[in-house]
Order: C-alpha cells, then structure tokens, then sequence
C-alpha cells in the first residue's frame, strides 16, 4: 500500500521523491556525524551524546605546597625616587633579596642555568648565575608567618634605573637548609615593574618564577574569576589611572582582553547560576563553570576560545571539607597547582 502511495507521488511529482531521499540522507548522515563528536545540529543528538562528545581532556595535576608568598599593598605609591612597599607571606623562615637594575638577559640566563648547571637555592646562587649584573641590593630576613610590610628603597644619589634593566627583582629563599630538602619549591623570582618620569604604568608584578628542586621553573599566571575581581581597589587606583595604565599596556603590546565581569561578587557558575565555580579552562584559564557544567562545554563561555584542558581548583572532598569561599591568585602560599 504504501509502495502504491509512493509510486502514485512519483508519478505525479518526481520532485517529492528526490527530497525524501535528500531528508532521509541529512538525518543519517547526522546521526553518524554525531556518534564521533563532529559539530552538527543538537537537533540531531540527544543529551546523553551531547554531554559525551562535549567533554575535554582534565589535565593531570601534581599537588605540590608553595612556602612562598609576596604582594605590592601600596602599587600606586610605589616608583623609583619613593620606593616600594612589599610585604611577604611565607609559611617558613625565608630571606628577601631584593635586587635593583638587574640585567634582563642575565636574569633569564640565570633561569635557564637553574635548569641545566646548578640550583639556586641561596641569594648567594643567584648573584653567581648573575654573574653581579645587578645595581643595588637589600636583604630581609622573614620570620615563618610574619606578614610585616618591608620598605624597599634605592639611596637617594642612585639616580634613575635604566630601562634596559629590570627595575627590582625580588627574590623569595629558604632560610633554613633542612626546609629545602623537605620542599619541592625552593625559591621563587618576582619581577616588579615600578613607575618612574619616563614610563608611569603603576606598580605591579610582571613575572613571577617558581624555582623547583629537581630544575624545573614555572612562570605563573593569573587566573581569569568569573567574580570577585583581583583588580586593585578604587582607592589603591583611581579610574583616570586605570584608563591610562590600559593604553601604555597596548601601545607596549602587553595588553590581554579583559574579561567580562559580572556586577554580582558571587562564585556562582555563569552558566547555571547554582553551583560554585571550580574549573579552570586552557589556554585561556577563564575559571567560571562549575563541576555539573564543565562536562557541557568545548568552547569558553566567557570568550569562545576551544577549550584544550581544563583542571579543578580543588577535589570534590575538599569542597565538602570547607565550604568557605576560595580565591586562587597565582599560587598562594599553601596552595596546590
């Protein structure tokens, strides 16, 4: 009968045959297209297929503790005539060295010989790898836990830094020998960007290095929060600052996209609005979706960008061991990466 029907229809409309065929072909090859995760239709795929072929590579982590820690309180009241204040967090007994003018090309080839010659462990070891490439210098001994702020100034007939120098390089050690055996992190490198008459971007931290035992180095990087920015307050900077620290940043060529930020300081996912926000995305490392949305997701709802990675700030049993609120800036002293 139904053979009948059709034979009728084709007879009467040969065009009505052709697109059942094109329809029925559409549909299969959709369904096919969609058990190996190729971007077609959601129409074509239910939520069961959806979620599988949505999720990403999670990114194995090691947990290792980070002894150190070090912020700017006052950026806008930091340049090269008045000083900086800095003020350490260390959850050991450590020493501040802080190095004025130091060579930007040493300072690196002093990383590369942590790698591959000897670990700088000591301010002595760095000054070697500098080979004394180096301005000024002042030391601070840090109690564990002590957060007193350190003033940090050149003498007054110093003159100005050359800018083919970096303007203060702080480095964070150890202060006691049996603590770098127990730690995998043996000292970090802070390099500190402070105003002078000649370049007025505020005060701020450009790089910070984490120097490992075994010879590796990690340069880290902020993480993008969907809420309770990291941004300076107003009071540290005003908006007519802001706005010009942003075009030094682009005529320099070191601006990043700022990410769009709600007007609500919660935690809450950007997508469900419910659970608390957990994963991080790479490369773009926007941290805005929760452990219910990440598996939903191939691209960045903030920015769009194919998500390659991705990593949990924390387990599912430290959410329900502490439910207080967490900000993860860098690497915090304590925390894990």
């Amino acid at each position: 009968m139904a053979a009948g029907l059709l034979v009728t229809l084709y007879e009467y409309s040969p065009l009505f045959y052709i697109a059942v065929v094109f329809v029925c072909f559409l549909v299969t090859s959709g369904l096919v297209l969609g058990c190996f995760g190729l971007d077609v239709p959601v129409i074509l795929r239910n939520s069961e297929e959806t979620e599988c072929s949505a999720r990403v590579l999670k990114k194995q982590m090691r947990q290792v503790k980070n002894p150190f820690g070090l912020e700017i309180p006052y950026p806008a009241a930091a340049s090269v005539t008045k000083g900086i204040t800095l003020t350490p967090d260390c959850l050991e007994d450590c020493v501040l060295t802080c190095y004025w003018g130091c060579s930007v090309q040493k300072l690196h080839e002093a990383l590369q010989k942590h790698v591959y010659c000897f670990r700088i462990k000591t301010p002595q070891a760095l000054e070697d790898a500098l080979y004394s490439e180096y301005l000024y210098r002042q030391q601070y001994f840090i109690k564990k836990n002590d957060k007193e702020e350190k003033y940090c100034q050149l003498p007054e007939d110093f003159g100005l830094v050359p800018r083919s120098r970096y303007p203060l390089v702080a480095l964070l050690t150890l202060a006691d020998e049996e603590d770098r055996e127990i730690y995998d992190i043996i000292a970090m490198v802070a390099v500190i960007h402070i105003p002078d008459e000649s370049y007025r971007l505020s005060c701020r931290i450009l790089y910070q290095y984490l120097l490992l035992a075994q010879g590796q180095y990690h340069d880290l990087k902020q993480l993008f929060m969907s809420a309770n920015s990291t941004m300076p307050s107003p009071r540290d900077t005003s908006p007519g600052e802001r706005s010009a620290d942003r075009s030094l940043l682009e005529k320099a060529g070191l601006a990043e996209d700022e990410p769009e930020m709600p007007e609500e300081t919660n935690k809450d996912c950007v997508v469900c609005q419910n659970g608390a926000v957990n994963w991080v995305l790479l490369p773009c490392r926007h941290t805005c979706l929760c452990d219910g949305c990440i598996k939903y997701f191939q691209q960045c709802p903030m920015c769009r960008q194919f998500v390659q990675e991705s990593f949990p700030l924390c387990s599912k049993k430290e959410q329900d061991e502490d439910e207080s609120p967490r900000i993860l800036q860098g690497v915090l002293p304590g925390r894990v990466f």
